[in-house]
């Protein structure tokens, strides 16, 4: 018999230091570091943010309700509020997190969303006419 390894995959990882945004209850699209772990379904989590209506307290939270992204922060052992919010900034999670591609993904769906009907029937047309160029383009008649 053959020994088997199963390994998982490396960035989704829980541990220390990584960010996590949380998918469902009070801080629903907030993001948060892990400080610590408490068991295998639940973590001890902060998330220091500059801005008063993106800031997470500190308190346990599941990992049911954490998405996790693969920013990682280096964080030391029992951190606390003030080293945690230094490595936060200096780290700059915030904007490392906007330039991902998870984040423009989920404002250009806000954005759609909040379209109104008027605009929704522009995009359509602009949508359509973008496509006929990509035809005529790859028949090469012009």
């Amino acid at each position: 018999m053959g020994d088997a390894n199963v390994t998982a995959s490396n960035w989704r990882n829980v541990e220390t230091g990584r960010i996590g945004m949380f998918a469902k209850g009070p801080y629903t699209g907030r993001l948060a570091a892990i400080v610590q772990i408490i068991d295998h379904k639940r973590v001890l989590v902060e998330g220091p943010s500059e801005t008063a209506s993106a800031k997470v307290p500190r308190h346990a939270a599941p990992l049911s309700s954490i998405s996790l992204t693969s920013i990682v922060i280096p964080l030391p052992l029992a951190i606390g509020h003030t080293g945690l919010k230094k490595v936060w900034e200096k780290e700059d999670v915030e904007g490392k997190f906007n330039n991902s591609a998870y984040a423009k993904n989920k404002a250009r769906f806000a954005r759609r969303k909040q379209l109104s009907d008027f605009e929704r029937f522009k995009v359509m047309v602009l949508r359509k006419q973008a496509r006929f160029e990509v035809k005529k383009s790859m028949t090469g008649k012009a």
